[in-house]
């Protein structure tokens, strides 16, 4: 199965799942309980496979041991520290910054870099405007370039937080200008970047529509008092209170 078959298996086009369906733990009589993300889980990620992939010997399928090179002549400045702030291993972020230095030998990632890994990966859509969101998610002084520090910080959160810091890193994203709150068009605007880079290739198959009603949905439920606008109080209480979206955070690394 390919990388973009995988995604369009289990995704539905939203980072955040639908607030209208019902929740997993109703339809099996199970209690939900945050997936332990796994080494093969982890090798899903399009930025970590990317990274990786000049690491790897040439005609190999090591994708059970590349995060755990034997030799690892790279090593990042604050190693400690890193493992500190991060919930990746000593190898871990070593062979990921091994990576991260034969790409982008200056030590820094651009937007046009995001673009191509996510039209690699994503082919059949449209991963421009995602790509564009996701890199100034990641870019956290809005500098136009991302260090490996600021890269395996936001990776380890989408990969290995906790359900609240990653809900707190999905408002991030969906606040597009940085002012503190989530509009109804930011939110749009991020549905529709997913739903163009994957959205007419999921199953079932998402209507043109989708999107808005997914916004429509969620802004019922978050916008409390009614003002046009989600805080990050509202949109953490009225996430963490709705199973399916709590559920759905295992979905992360499908786009990511």
């Amino acid at each position: 199965m390919s990388r973009a078959q995988e995604v369009m298996k289990v995704s539905d086009g939203s980072l955040l799942g639908d607030p209208g369906r019902t929740p997993l733990s109703k339809k099996e009589g199970v209690k939900w309980q945050r997936p332990r993300l796994t080494r093969q889980a982890l090798m899903r990620c399009c930025l970590v496979k990317w990274i990786l992939s000049s690491t790897a010997p040439q005609g190999s399928d090591s994708s059970d041991s590349e995060l755990e090179l034997s030799t690892v002549r790279h090593q990042p400045e604050g190693l400690d520290q890193l493992q500190a702030q991060t919930k990746f291993t000593k190898k871990e972020l070593q062979s990921l910054y091994r990576g991260f230095k034969n790409e982008c030998p200056t030590g820094l990632v651009d937007e046009d870099t995001f673009k191509l890994i996510y039209s690699q990966f994503f082919p059949q859509g449209d991963s421009t405007t995602y790509a564009h969101f996701l890199f100034n998610a990641f870019d956290a002084d809005g500098n136009g370039a991302i260090r490996f520090e600021d890269f395996v910080v936001g990776l380890s959160i989408l990969l290995r937080g906790t359900v609240h810091e990653k809900l707190k890193w999905a408002f991030n994203l969906y606040d597009i200008n940085k002012d503190g709150y989530i509009t109804k068009e930011e939110m749009l605007a991020i549905m529709k970047s997913i739903y163009d880079m994957m959205g007419r290739h999921t199953y079932p198959i998402l209507r043109e529509d989708a999107p808005l009603e997914h916004v429509e949905r969620f802004f019922q439920k978050m916008d409390r008092n009614q003002d046009g606008v989600v805080t990050i109080d509202e949109f953490l209480e009225a996430c963490q209170k709705d199973e399916n979206i709590m559920s759905s955070m295992q979905l992360f690394e499908n786009v990511i």
